[in-house]
This record gives C-alpha cells, sequence and structure tokens, in this order.
C-alpha cells in the first residue's frame, strides 16, 4: 500500500481538490483507496457530499478516544473509502497537549488495517504545520506537495522542507518528498512556465544524496485552471461526477496515470528497497517525539 500526505501549510493552493480528485481518479482506474481527511474545516469529506453530524464519529473520534479506523470509514465510491473530519478535530491539538507519543497516533491506529486492504492511503493535511500534519508525517511514507504556479509558491515551502527532513531524521526514516503538482495553472502564458522551470531548479538545487527529497518528481501533468473544478464541491460530487469531459477530469486521470507508473516501477525495485528500509527503521522513543513537537513550536 503506498501511503500517500498532501500538504502544503498554504491554503487555497488545490490540496483538498487534488487529495480528493486524485483519490476519485485512482479508484475508477481500478485502485482501492482509503482517504483520511485530516484537516478541521472537513472540506474533502464535504467534497464527496459527507457531512459528520454531532452524533456521528469522524477521524476527531480515533485520535481522542478509542474508535478505530475501519469503525468510522464512509464507502462513498466503488474502490474509495472515506475517513472523515469533523469541526471537533480543530480542538484536538490542545486535547492532545499533554499525550506522550501524540504524533505517532495515527501510527498506531494504522496498525490495525492490513496494508493489502488498499492500494493506496492519501491524507488530506490540514493548512498548517501542527500535531494533526505531524500524526500524518509519521504515519505515510511519501508526501505530494501542491503548488500554484506564481512567484509566491516557494514562500515558505523551505520550513516545509525543513519539516519533512526533522521527521523523516527523528520519527519516521521512510519518509520522502516524492511529488511536486502544480494547480490551477494558466496555459499558455509566460508567467506559468516561468514559475515551472523556477520550481524545478528550487528542488535540483536542493538535492543530495540524504535529502528526503533527492528523489522528488515533478509531475509532467498539470493541474489547468478550470472553474468546474470550483464548482464540484458545491455539489458533494468529485470532478468525474460533475464533469467528466473537462480539463479538470482530463487532468486528474492523467496525473493518476502518472502515479500508478511510479507504483509499477517502485514495484520492480521493492525488494532491496525493502531491506535497506527494514535496516533505518529504528523504534523512536518519547524524547524523540518531543523534540520534533519543540523544533516546529
Amino acid at each position: 500500500m503506498r501511503s500517500i500526505a498532501i500538504l502544503n501549510q498554504k491554503g487555497g493552493v488545490g490540496k483538498t481538490t487534488t487529495a480528493v480528485n486524485l483519490s476519485c481518479a485512482l479508484a475508477e482506474q481500478g485502485q482501492r483507496v482509503l482517504l483520511l481527511d485530516l484537516d478541521p474545516q472537513a472540506h474533502a469529506s464535504l467534497h464527496l457530499g459527507v457531512a459528520t453530524g454531532e452524533a456521528e464519529a469522524s477521524i476527531y473520534d480515533v485520535l481522542t478516544g478509542d474508535a478505530t479506523l475501519e469503525s468510522v470509514r464512509h464507502e462513498t465510491r466503488p474502490g474509495l473509502s472515506l475517513v472523515a473530519s469533523h469541526i471537533d478535530l480543530a480542538a484536538a491539538e490542545m486535547e492532545l497537549a499533554g499525550e506522550v507519543g501524540r504524533e505517532t497516533i495515527l501510527r498506531d491506529k494504522l496498525a490495525d488495517i492490513s496494508p493489502s486492504a488498499y492500494d493506496f492511503m492519501i491524507i488530506d493535511c490540514p493548512p498548517s504545520l501542527s500535531v494533526l500534519t505531524l500524526n500524518a508525517l509519521t504515519a505515510v511514507e511519501e508526501v505530494f506537495l501542491p503548488l500554484q504556479p506564481h512567484f509566491l509558491a516557494l514562500h515558505g515551502v523551505s520550513k516545509l522542507l525543513k519539516t519533512i527532513e526533522i521527521v523523516s531524521q527523528r520519527l519516521n526514516p521512510r519518509l520522502r518528498l516524492s511529488g511536486v503538482v502544480l494547480c490551477m495553472y494558466d496555459t499558455g502564458t509566460r508567467l506559468a512556465a516561468e514559475v515551472s522551470r523556477d520550481v524545478g531548479e528550487f528542488f535540483s538545487s536542493r538535492t543530495s544524496e540524504s535529502s528526503p527529497w533527492a528523489e522528488t518528481v515533478f509531475f509532467k501533468t498539470k493541474i489547468r485552471r478550470n472553474i468546474r473544478l470550483a464548482e464540484a464541491p458545491s455539489f458533494g460530487q468529485s470532478i468525474f461526477e460533475y464533469a467528466a469531459h473537462s480539463n479538470g477530469a482530463e487532468d486528474y486521470r492523467h496525473l493518476a496515470s502518472e502515479v500508478l507508473g511510479a507504483t509499477e516501477k517502485k514495484a520492480a525495485s521493492s525488494a532491496p528497497s525493502a531491506a535497506r528500509r527494514k535496516s533505518g527503521a529504528e523504534p523512536r522513543d518519547a524524547a524523540s517525539e518531543t523534540a520534533v513537537a519543540s523544533s516546529l513550536s
């Protein structure tokens, strides 16, 4: 199972749109996908037509109580399961403040799910570097970074990369930034082309053998600016249900194909990679977890 966090601490860059529509595109192509909505705004849940009421359990109950992920899972579409969010999740950070090992709660809960149950687990992270985000980063192996092609696109990315590096060193040695996707792309404009080049140069200049972004893929597929993508959430539908033949639907299908292509390459080299990961995945103690949280405060 590939586990991927969709993350950018800057809002309005297409993070939730990518999490939802990439999940749906993968399910459309026959993959079994588990989507976790870890954003207190619950936009990914609403995008798929799921609104959790006060009496319904959500990811909040998983992180702060005894609920299991399977007990709060919604089967929303063929091949696509959702663990929905709730506004109460905004209070989780304060409630977990005194909890030992609070950064690894989600990872521990995921241990109850068989890796063979799903082909992909995708997490829609909150637009901040919080305890909720740390839970996502300790629970996954990959991060996809959605960026908007303007000159402020790289603002704050350095801190995000530093966070990924700290987590990979102290809590999750498997973690890496594996993909960057440009969203809201204006085709044919010089600005978009220039920013696209600058983003590529930014990551290539920071590549080193030991860094968690050493093998970052700059996806060829660019998500074009498309009003249908903005309209679909208000109907509780993915882009494939709302406008199946739109540019947005075409782009996310192509992105899913790229992701699947990377999965096939990964499977071909899985044996030696698994051996290396096993030798490097040592247990982390509570002191390391506290150090990560302190370094981000």
